[in-house]
């Protein structure tokens, strides 16, 4: 049984053993997994089929080199650019559980490729069940904060319409930061008319929760455990990306604060 299995490994090539990783690694990187999860993930699968890995992950993508310690000839360096960063922790976990499938040998490399090309292709959350759920978990937030039902129901109305209007703006593939100042000024101005109109108790407090799902919390939580994995180029390059999208709502909610005429800011 272990020479059955010896031969299934060495049919595995470098530079398709490197082709998986990289597939998995730039997926995990995009939905959202910290550098050190995606070695680890990496590393397990490498380790299965036989082959030594190392690993430098940048913002923007993997590099990858595999080689086989009893054939020099046999090893390979490869780099694949990560897609658009979109959050999905599901997708962490399904891939985690395919790495342990076929750390355990419960998985050959056919089916695997199988498996990771349907985890990719799963279809995601409608984009209004998003929005409600966005604009719901705002409207939450203000009551928290002290914010009346009036308060909170603005707030539910420009988070759900924003975090839509930034799903669209990303459809259309334009720049993600221009929609998160697009989606930052349209909650602010929908939350703004709070303090306009004098409609709720705590209308502060509308506009300060309305746009808390914007915050890149995920980028900022990996850049601190990169930072501490010892990843530091990667660990930098989370911390300015997160800056900047920090940066674009605060352009998005003083743009829509100047032209509601809001001056206690």
């Amino acid at each position: 049984m272990m020479e059955n299995k010896d031969k299934a490994q060495k049919k595995i090539k470098a530079n398709e053993v490197a082709e998986f990783i990289l597939d998995a690694g730039v997926f995990l990187m995009a939905s959202g997994a910290h550098s050190g999860r995606v070695w680890r993930n990496c590393k397990r699968m490498a380790d299965h089929w036989g082959y030594h890995m190392n690993f430098n992950p940048t913002f923007t993508g993997i590099m990858v080199s595999v080689w086989d310690d009893k054939n020099s000839e046999n090893a390979v360096t490869r780099y694949k650019t990560a897609p658009q960063n979109s959050v999905h922790l599901e997708t962490l976990t399904q891939i985690s559980h395919l790495s342990w499938e076929i750390a355990d040998g419960k998985t050959d490399y056919d089916d695997a490729c199988r498996k990771l090309e349907a985890i990719k292709n799963k279809a995601r959350y409608p984009f209004w069940l998003v929005a409600l759920a966005v604009g719901i978990s705002c409207g939450c937030l203000c009551t928290l904060a002290g914010g009346s039902p009036v308060d909170a129901a603005l707030a539910f109305c420009g988070a759900a319409a924003g975090s839509a209007a930034r799903h669209f703006i990303l459809k259309k593939q334009f720049n993600q930061f221009l929609s998160f100042i697009i989606a930052s000024a349209i909650t602010t101005l929908i939350a703004g008319t709070d303090t306009v109109f004098a409609l709720g108790k705590a209308p502060e407090m509308t506009l300060a929760t309305s746009v808390l799902y914007l915050i890149p919390g995920v980028p900022l939580i990996n850049s601190v455990i990169d930072l501490l994995e010892g990843y530091f180029s990667a660990s930098i390059a989370r911390s300015l990306f997160a800056a900047s999208i920090v940066s674009c709502i605060a352009v998005g909610m003083t743009l829509s604060i100047m032209l509601l005429g809001i001056n206690y800011f």
